[in-house]
């Protein structure tokens, strides 16, 4: 089923809504506070190449499509408020992270391993890859297992 214009904006408003009661609970929103919406929304009708699903693009998107963009959204906010009150769980990973590699943010430790197995026989020096990707990918590899 397509989605209007206003139906979509008004779904985006409400997960704002969302995101501050679930981060702030009611508290005021400290000043310099970035949202996770700001990087994944934007409602204004010209393309934002500043968020990561431009209105024009999300009005394109089938219902499981933007299922998806919702799920890894929430995960988002919720990494963030878990972040933002020192909870790091070991089996909590950076979703921004986990997208540099290609995974969903939802990729637990052996998704991790498996995919950098797969990026690292493809990038490798030896192997006729690219090395600054290669180093990179270690970099990000390190930072979610803390350690080589």
């Amino acid at each position: 089923m397509q989605r209007s214009i206003d139906q979509l904006k008004r779904k985006l408003r409400q997960y704002k809504k969302l995101e501050l009661k679930i981060r702030f609970e009611g508290r005021p929103v400290p000043e310099q506070t970035v949202l996770v919406w700001d990087e994944f929304f934007s409602t204004k009708a010209e393309s934002d190449a500043a968020v990561r699903f431009p209105l024009s693009q999300l009005l394109q998107m089938d219902c499981e499509q933007f299922k998806e963009v919702s799920g890894e959204y929430f995960y988002c906010v919720y990494f963030e408020k878990y972040r933002e009150q020192g909870i790091t769980p070991a089996d909590v990973y950076d979703p921004t992270l986990l997208g540099l590699l290609g995974l969903p943010a939802h990729a637990g430790i052996q998704d991790i391993k498996s995919k950098f197995r797969e990026l690292a026989k493809k990038h490798h020096p030896d192997r006729g890859g690219d090395a600054e990707r290669f180093i990179e990918m270690m970099e990000v590899y390190e930072r979610l297992t803390g350690g080589p």
